[in-house]
């Protein structure tokens, strides 16, 4: 689902250690202190609790877009742009609109 999304938008995926850890992703896509430090110009947070190792990997992004289910997630103080929602939910609705 996020694969599909980020085609549409011309950009890449990158994870979590939890996403990394549950072996959703591989290893070389963790962001954070312990992986890739990322600044890309849009950041979508898809899920990302805002962690403190993760935020060290890409807090120099220039927009941060945080999409969680749970508003009081730290990645919304950190966020440009908070949608409290499941992203089961909100992810397939992006992808529609891009369609």
């Amino acid at each position: 689902m996020l694969y599909n999304l980020a085609d549409k938008m011309g950009a890449a995926v990158g994870a979590s250690r939890a996403a990394v850890d549950a072996g959703y992703v591989p290893s070389d896509l963790q962001v954070g202190q312990t992986g890739k430090m990322v600044a890309p110009d849009l950041y979508i947070a898809v899920g990302i609790s805002g962690a403190i190792q993760h935020l060290a990997g890409m807090k120099d992004s220039k927009t941060i877009v945080a999409i969680n289910k749970d508003p009081e997630a730290p990645i919304f103080q950190v966020s440009d742009y908070g949608l409290v929602d499941d992203l089961f939910k909100a992810v397939p609705e992006m992808i529609s609109t891009l369609d």
